[in-house]
């Protein structure tokens, strides 16, 4: 997975498209992602108490990665990740213009 939990992100496409966001959780096994503030769905839940009233809660949902690109923290555009060994470290790096991400 070349997006990591605490990551900008841009969403590319959907009802979403152009937003950003911090990546808050991968599902590696999924291909997919959750972004803070993205891909908001509205879920209805029941009172549980007496005397209580329902509620319609907002929340995250996940989306596929490849409707969504790495915001690169140097030059602040949507990128493709690549990667690069330094000594004995893997870092992954920004396609435009090869800054450390």
């Amino acid at each position: 997975m070349k997006l990591k939990k605490g990551d900008n992100a841009v969403m590319l496409s959907g009802k979403d498209k152009g937003k950003k966001g911090a990546v808050l959780l991968v599902i590696p096994e999924e291909q997919r992602a959750v972004i803070e503030g993205l891909n908001l769905v509205k879920r209805h839940t029941r009172p549980r108490k007496r005397g209580q009233s329902g509620q319609i809660i907002s929340k995250e949902r996940a989306v596929s990665i490849s409707s969504v690109a790495l915001v690169c923290k140097s030059c602040g555009k949507p990128t493709r990740v690549g990667y690069r060994v330094d000594g004995e470290d893997k870092v992954r790096i920004c396609k435009k213009c090869g800054a450390a991400v």
